[in-house]
């Protein structure tokens, strides 16, 4: 288990060093000292926020993107704690991981395809759909194969939701703004990981039971849905 760090490590090491060695960033003309940086950054969020109060199109997309991507990551986080909890083996848990990713590289390629031909609308909603349903569908695992075909579910849509949600999002910003808006929209999809957990864990309290703690990740999806149907399906 040690030896997965070291792969990390440097994995990270080797797909860094071509940024490092070949990407020249041109040096700012003006380079504000760290008080008036503070102050420019904050004055920069005010006025991405006051956007948002008036262009309701993305600020409906922003909230289902907080429900539904914050149920994608409870998901994430909460895989392995769960099987622990049905009783499967580390291994098992660690191979559904490995399934996971592996099918998640090709099918975040096939939702890009099918984004273009549908719209990222519509792919978002299929993938809310999937993982909806691999959350009701977890309250009736029990035995490894059926946790192995879960996290290759799962895998079909993971990428695919992250990257057409950024697709859409990309085209619903304002012309010149995409570093400011981008930045906000990353620092929502870091805040997405409160909602899921604590809605488990209080489940989970509150019955003893965490298949049904699982189950309650779809209303997250569900919310997350309700709200993307505000946005115009032509964005």
């Amino acid at each position: 288990m040690r030896l997965s760090f070291i792969s990390v490590g440097a994995w990270w090491v080797l797909f860094t060093l071509p940024v490092f060695v070949w990407v020249k960033e041109k040096r700012p003309d003006n380079v504000l000292p760290f008080g008036a940086a503070i102050r420019a950054g904050g004055r920069e969020l005010m006025g991405t926020i006051r956007h948002l109060r008036t262009d309701k199109t993305l600020l409906w997309f922003l909230l289902a993107y907080w429900f539904y991507i914050d149920g994608v990551n409870t998901i994430i986080k909460m895989a392995v704690d769960y099987g622990l909890s049905l009783g499967l083996e580390q291994s098992a848990l660690i191979t559904a991981l490995l399934i996971t990713q592996f099918v998640g590289f090709p099918a975040a390629l096939a939702f890009g395809w099918l984004g273009k031909r549908i719209g990222a609308r519509t792919g978002i909603f299929i993938a809310i759909g999937v993982y909806g349903a691999a959350s009701l569908y977890a309250y009736f695992l029990d035995s490894e194969l059926e946790f192995f075909g879960l996290a290759i579910v799962i895998g079909l849509v993971q990428g695919g939701i992250q990257s057409l949600s950024r697709s859409l999002y990309g085209r619903l910003i304002p012309p010149g703004r995409a570093g400011e808006f981008f930045g906000f929209y990353n620092l929502m999809g870091k805040a997405a990981s409160i909602l899921g957990p604590l809605l488990t864990g209080v489940v989970a309290l509150l019955t003893r039971d965490s298949p049904l703690a699982i189950v309650s990740i779809s209303i997250l999806f569900v919310i997350g849905a309700l709200f993307l149907r505000k946005v115009p399906a032509n964005s």
